[in-house]
C-alpha cells in the first residue's frame, strides 16, 4: 500500500516550472535597480566628460572621477547580483575610461 502526501504539501506546477511570484518580483526589482545604477553611471560619466580646465579646477575633476568610480563600482556590484559576471561589455557600452576603472573599490580619506 502506498501513501500519498496531502495536496497541500505538494509542490504546485508553477514552482516546478520555475515561475514563482516572489522570484518574479525579486527579478523585477533587480532589473529595475540595475537600470537605475546604469543611469547614475551615465550621468557621472557625462559630468566627467563635460569637465573643462578653463572653468573648473583640478579638485573638481578629482571629485568627478571619484563620483564616477563610485557609480561604476555600485553598478558592477548590482550586475553581479543579477548574475552578470563579465563587465567587459558594460565597460565598452558605457565607454568607461581607464582612469575611472583604476579607482574602482579604492578607499578614500
Amino acid at each position: 500500500m502506498s501513501v500519498r502526501p496531502p495536496q497541500s504539501f505538494r509542490q504546485s506546477q508553477q514552482d516546478r516550472n520555475g515561475f514563482n511570484v516572489l522570484e518574479y518580483e525579486l527579478m523585477s526589482e533587480r532589473a529595475d535597480s540595475l537600470g537605475r545604477h546604469g543611469l547614475k553611471v551615465e550621468a557621472a560619466l557625462a559630468a566627467l566628460k563635460a569637465w573643462t580646465s578653463d572653468h573648473q579646477s583640478a579638485e573638481d575633476r578629482e571629485k568627478l572621477l571619484n563620483e564616477a568610480s563610485d557609480a561604476v563600482w555600485a553598478f558592477f556590484i548590482q550586475r553581479e547580483i543579477c548574475g552578470l559576471r563579465n563587465n567587459r561589455d558594460a565597460i565598452q557600452r558605457y565607454g568607461i575610461p581607464n582612469e575611472v576603472l583604476a579607482r574602482l573599490g579604492a578607499m578614500r580619506k
